[in-house]
């Protein structure tokens, strides 16, 4: 046994240094080059090998001056309105959510920033496990610092999920609502907002609750 975690233990920590090695290196390129595909695209791609029926990717990354405004304020207020306070980690956030799942005794969710989910979508798929949340927690800081707020921002919103083989947000609004993201009006991008927790579920039209809710949130955050 002595043997094997002496050949073990230098095998793991070598391919934890490749890996975050891997990623790092990834996010500095990612400061200017949008990557073609993400783990959660290769996901899907891959879970589509398993289902009936015909699999299309809609992806159409542009930047930043070619989405709406509203859809960047509407994203913020719905996802992170601390997104531009904190860096990388909103521990508040994070604190309030582990109260809330105490006191509910549900399993924690949510307090996820803006920048944990880009690097979610970038390096991992949505099924959550606990190895994945600690390397979120430890990116999530990095990427803060290497890419900085607008190209977080930039890249989530030409990368997440929005429909079934939708991704981005120039894809989403030609697939929702039949124009250009740069086009979109402030409700459309509310209720667009409101898809983002489960993309392949629900739909703009349908977000007569939610859609209000992230205006009023925008509005009380001065957008």
């Amino acid at each position: 046994m002595k043997r094997l975690w002496r050949r073990v233990v230098p095998f793991l920590l070598k391919l934890v240094v490749g890996c975050y090695a891997f990623w790092i290196g990834s996010l500095v390129l990612f400061r200017w080059v949008t990557p073609p595909t993400t783990g959660v695209h290769l996901q899907r791609r891959v879970e589509s090998w398993f289902k009936k029926g015909p699999y299309e990717k809609r992806f159409t990354p542009v930047p930043m001056a070619k989405i709406s405004p509203h859809l960047r304020h509407a994203v913020v207020a719905a996802e992170d309105t601390h997104f531009y306070e904190h860096w990388g980690l909103d521990f508040g956030a994070m604190a309030d959510a582990a109260q809330q799942a105490t006191e509910k005794k549900r399993r924690l969710r949510g307090a996820s920033t803006l920048t944990q989910q880009l690097v979610k979508n970038l390096f991992f798929t949505t099924h959550a496990n606990p190895v994945r949340k600690v390397v979120e927690w430890t990116l999530a800081p990095v990427a803060d610092f290497v890419l900085g707020k607008e190209r977080i921002l930039e890249l989530y919103l030409n990368l997440i999920e929005w429909g079934p083989g939708v991704y981005g947000a120039e894809a989403a609004s030609r697939y929702h609502y039949h124009a250009p993201a740069a086009s979109m009006s402030r409700e459309q991008a509310a209720r667009l907002a409101a898809c983002i927790p489960a993309p392949r579920r629900r739909r703009p039209a349908s977000m007569n609750m939610y859609g209000p809710i992230i205006e009023n949130r925008m509005r009380q955050m001065g957008y």
